[in-house]
Parts: C-alpha cells; sequence; structure tokens
C-alpha cells in the first residue's frame, strides 16, 4: 500500500443477511467507529474479506486497497485504507449516525 494510508474502526456483525456498510456510532468508550454487516461466518478470515470488500465498495476504492490491520479476530476491527485521508472524512461524515 501507498503511503496515503489512513485507519478507521469498524464494529462488525457476521452472519447477517446481507453486506452492508450501516453508519457509524460512537460507543460509550467515545470510540466512533463505521458499522459494518456482512453475510459471511467469522470463520477464516470469510467475515474479515467480506468486511474489506464492503468498505472498498461503499468508499469507490479498489478491494486490494483496504486491509485488517488489528482486532482480525475481534467484533471491532482497526482497517488501513489507501485513499486520500479528504475522500475518506467525506465518506465517514456522509455516513447516517447510528443512535441505537
Amino acid at each position: 500500500m501507498a503511503s496515503s494510508q489512513t485507519t478507521i474502526t469498524v464494529r462488525v456483525t457476521p452472519r447477517s443477511g446481507r453486506d452492508e456498510v450501516m453508519g457509524r456510532k460512537t460507543f460509550d468508550d467515545g470510540v466512533e467507529a463505521v458499522c459494518v454487516r456482512v453475510t459471511a461466518p467469522p470463520d477464516g478470515g470469510k467475515a474479515n474479506k467480506a468486511v474489506c470488500k464492503a468498505v472498498a465498495a461503499s468508499l469507490g476504492v479498489p478491494k486490494s486497497s483496504v486491509e485488517v490491520v488489528s482486532g482480525a479476530t475481534a467484533r471491532r476491527k482497526q482497517l488501513a485504507v489507501d485513499a486520500p485521508q479528504e475522500q475518506i472524512e467525506a465518506w465517514f461524515q456522509s455516513l447516517p449516525q447510528i443512535d441505537a
């Protein structure tokens, strides 16, 4: 990946009805994360691949530009995205705020 990497936090719900970026949510610990649902099970990295693909599609970047850098086995993950910071911030701000 190039040097224009930005790290984003995602909260994953595996085994969902569909693959989608739902929105962003601020959790009790103050972390703001993008909530992503994927149909894949958390088995052998399948859900991680699906998360990268869903985030890449939502952002409009190639799926090779998104990778899990920490939290591979956790529901909350850090993704490195190879895209301009301004593009990622604009995308993040355009996501609906989830209250529940």
